[in-house]
């Protein structure tokens, strides 16, 4: 599954900024836990992004690609609240993995290049974090699906609010997909971008049958 997250980002146009970048980590300062997660992946789209989590509750979400093939790549930022569920599922899984203080690539054959990926955590008493293309350790490996499958769905809000914006006629390709991928359970925090979803829902100027997807996505809450 998560090659399958990384091959629909490769997909994905990067698309428009939605709001102001956060900086979790610095805004902290340590009094409460962090978890992040980074992938690079120069050939991919979005190219970079990354995400932050607190144990209160709080994300970001921050990505580098181009909106088009003639764009310069603006930078998207998304700032939103991720679900208690999640939130003591990544916590957990980070203490499992001993919040990452030890190597956990896999060096020992020849993996296919999926992006160099980054986990880090933080708290008033460690800094910690692990850089790795691919992990045989269980508690890694559901943690980069996981924190792939919220930036899928992430970047799916930034293809929507760009389309609904710009072309709204391409919305429906997006929505179509997003209903797939919803039914396999391949996005996560679905919730987290329903302000985008409702505005397409709204607007009687989108199409329908669009606005008929993006009614049934919130309806997933």
């Amino acid at each position: 599954m998560a090659r399958l997250a990384t091959a629909v980002l490769v997909l994905l146009v990067a698309v428009a900024a939605v709001s102001q970048a956060p900086q979790i980590a610095s805004q902290t300062a340590f009094a409460e836990p962090v978890i992040g997660f980074t992938q690079d992946f120069p050939l991919s789209a979005p190219s970079h992004y990354s995400l932050q989590v607190t144990r209160s509750g709080q994300a970001s979400y921050e990505s580098v690609g181009k909106l088009t093939p003639e764009a310069e790549g603006d930078p998207f930022s998304y700032n939103f609240a991720i679900s208690s569920a999640t939130v003591t599922q990544l916590f957990a899984l980070a203490e499992q993995a001993k919040y990452f203080e030890r190597d956990v690539d896999y060096k020992k054959g020849r993996q296919a290049n999926t992006g160099k990926k980054t986990l880090s955590y933080q708290d008033a008493a460690r800094q910690h974090h692990t850089e790795y293309n691919y992990s045989t350790h269980q508690e890694i490996q559901q943690l980069t699906k996981l924190f792939q499958s919220i930036a899928l769905t992430m970047e799916f809000a930034r293809h929507l609010q760009y389309f609904h914006r710009y072309q709204p006629l391409a919305l429906e390709e997006d929505l179509k997909r997003m209903e797939e991928m919803e039914k396999g359970n391949d996005l996560q925090e679905l919730p987290a971008i329903a302000p985008i979803l409702q505005q397409i829902a709204d607007d009687k100027a989108v199409l329908n049958v669009s606005r008929s997807r993006a009614l049934r996505l919130l309806s997933k809450r």
